[in-house]
Order: structure tokens, then C-alpha cells, then sequence
């Protein structure tokens, strides 16, 4: 039965069994599979607005990176993401999203049967989301606003409506005439889809100004912009309009780090990236990233990465040069 077909079927799925519906999510995946596999092990250009695509083994430095608002889908193998001291895992039938700029380390792996991983992402815009959220009507079944501030990153499992919205939204891929007149609308259903589920409450304080969320999210711009640079959390809540205590709390609940600790990981990232991909020697790194003392860079580093900065980026450079030869 072809993927298309699944569209008639979706609006009996009240006489279907599990096992109907499995079968039809298992074709839309497959569909989906081969819609992607141009993908290269880098994110990868759909020529659809805020949609990118990845297969194969992903560089390790551009893994451990600022990972922006988006909603990621597995297809095929399995991803890590760990955010401070949390790890999420997921696999194919999968989503992950992520309301909010965090560094994280991340780690892909193959199907057990040997396939590459393969994944595609959509990027969140919060004027999309909001007025989606305006559009809707009152008696729309959506997740409701969260009454306390949850951790800005997910997983849940894929629903058939959700596959079905991204397997139209590929296909436009082999269509470049319909994209701006389509990729709009299949945004926003994906988008919807996603409100009607567990992730819902991230995505409207996505689109909410006044939610604490979007005020932590305007902090982390502000620390992002000015990460070499001394940090006041003081300063940083008396910028999001809220008392430090209930600042910090937030900012933690979100992030799953102290604003301390996201700003020393957005140093020690900016670091790994100027000795991988600049040619820059540790101390430089270290000072351009506002490290006044190399010794506690040094120190720093080797925590969060496991080796030394030298040892670490000589690791890293001989790894992509591996991958490269392999391509």
C-alpha cells in the first residue's frame, strides 16, 4: 500500500487495528527514508524554508554544539543528547524538541541492521508558532499552557498525523515550484501536530513573551552575545524581570544549568571550535573565549570533554580527516 493511500485511511482510524497502523506509520517512515537519502553526515539544505536533513556518521565537534529551537526527527538509528547532567535518548518513531539555545553534547549511532543514522529537523520560529496559536480556536485540542517552567528539551513518540504531515512536507522537495506555496502550510501542521502532544506546553511558551521561558530564553541571547565577557546573574535577572532567586530557578529548570555553567560551556565550545576548525593553539582559545587563567581552561576543558584541549582537538582534527578520506 503506498504512503498516499495512508491519507484516506487516517480518517477511519477508528476501525483499524494497532497493527493497521503500524504497518501504515512503518510505510510513511520508509517514504520518508528515501525522501532523505541525499542527506550528507552534515546538516544538510532542502531548499524548504527552516527544514535540514543528516545521514551517516556526524563529525563529534559539530555534535557538541548550541543547539537551537527545532523539532528533530529520527528515521533511522539513534541519537544521544546531553544537556548538563541529563541525557535523552531516541530512535526511529521518535521526536525531539528543543524550545530553547542550549549546548549540548550529542551522539549518533546506526541501525542494528547497519543502516546510517538519518534525521531530519525543522527550526522554530516563535512568530510562526504564535500565530498559529492565534489562528486556532478556543475549542482546539492542544496541550495547555505549563503552569511551572519545564526543561526546554524533550522526546516523545511520533504519532501517524505527525509522519503524514512530514512525509507531504519531503515531497516537496522533488517539487521546488510548490515549496512557497505549500512548505507554509505543512509547517504549521507539523507544528499543530506537535501542540496536541506531550511537547505542547514547550511550544506555546515558545510563542508566549511573558512566559519565564522566553524571558530565560532572552538571557541566554544576551549571554550568548557577550560570553567572553564577566557575568552578573544579578544584571541578567534584572534584564528578564525577575528576582534573582526565581531567575536562577528558572533558568535552571530550562536548561538543566546554572547561567554560570551555560556561559562556561559556551566558552569551552567556542574554544573546541577555534582549535578544530581555526587552527588556534589552547591559550589563544582560551583567552579569546575570556579565560584569563589557561591552567583553569585546561582544567575546565578536560571535565566536560575528557581529555586535554591539545589532545582533544588532535583527536577530533584526525577523526574528520577519517571521515573525509571515507567520503
Amino acid at each position: 500500500m503506498l504512503p498516499q493511500t495512508c491519507l484516506i485511511l487516517l480518517g477511519c482510524l477508528q476501525y483499524w487495528s494497532p497493527c493497521d497502523l503500524m504497518r501504515c506509520m512503518e510505510e510513511q517512515l520508509r517514504e520518508l527514508r528515501s525522501l532523505a537519502a541525499k542527506a550528507q553526515n552534515r546538516l544538510t539544505d532542502t531548499g524548504i524554508p527552516r527544514v535540514a536533513m543528516v545521514q551517516g556518521k556526524i563529525p563529534e565537534h559539530e555534535l557538541s554544539a548550541v543547539y537551537e529551537p527545532m523539532v528533530n526527527l529520527i528515521l533511522q538509528g539513534s541519537k544521544s543528547i546531553t544537556v548538563g547532567e541529563q541525557t535523552l535518548h531516541y530512535d526511529p518513531a521518535t521526536y525531539f524538541v528543543m524550545s530553547i539555545d542550549l549546548p549540548a553534547t550529542g551522539a549518533v549511532r546506526p541501525a542494528s541492521t547497519g543502516e546510517p543514522y538519518l534525521a531530519v529537523a525543522l527550526t522554530l520560529e516563535a512568530s510562526i508558532l504564535a500565530a498559529l496559536l492565534q489562528d486556532l480556536p478556543e475549542a482546539a485540542e492542544i496541550a495547555k499552557p505549563n503552569e511551572q517552567t519545564t526543561a526546554g528539551f524533550s522526546v516523545a513518540r511520533v504519532t501517524s498525523e505527525l509522519v503524514d504531515a512530514w512525509v507531504r512536507m519531503l515531497r516537496l522537495m522533488e517539487r521546488p515550484p510548490d515549496i512557497a506555496a505549500l512548505a507554509p502550510a505543512y509547517e504549521r501542521e507539523i507544528l499543530y501536530r506537535v501542540l496536541q502532544g506531550p511537547h505542547g506546553g514547550m511550544l506555546r511558551d515558545i510563542a508566549s513573551p511573558d512566559s519565564a521561558m522566553a524571558r530565560v530564553s532572552l538571557a541566554i541571547q544576551w549571554i550568548r552575545r557577550d560570553f567572553a565577557l564577566p557575568l552578573r546573574v544579578e544584571d541578567l535577572a534584572d534584564k528578564a524581570a525577575m528576582s534573582v532567586s526565581a531567575f536562577h530557578r528558572h533558568f535552571k529548570a530550562v536548561t538543566a544549568l546554572s547561567p554560570v555553567q551555560y556561559q562556561k560551556r559556551i566558552r569551552l565550545l567556542q574554544a573546541r571550535k577555534l582549535m578544530v576548525t581555526g587552527g588556534r593553539n589552547a591559550t589563544s582559545a582560551a583567552l579569546d573565549v575570556g579565560y584569563e587563567s589557561p591552567s583553569q581552561f585546561s582544567r575546565e576543558y578536560a571535565r566536560a570533554f575528557g581529555l586535554s584541549p591539545a589532545r582533544d582537538s588532535s583527536r577530533l582534527l584526525a577523526s574528520a580527516r577519517g571521515l573525509q578520506s571515507m567520503g
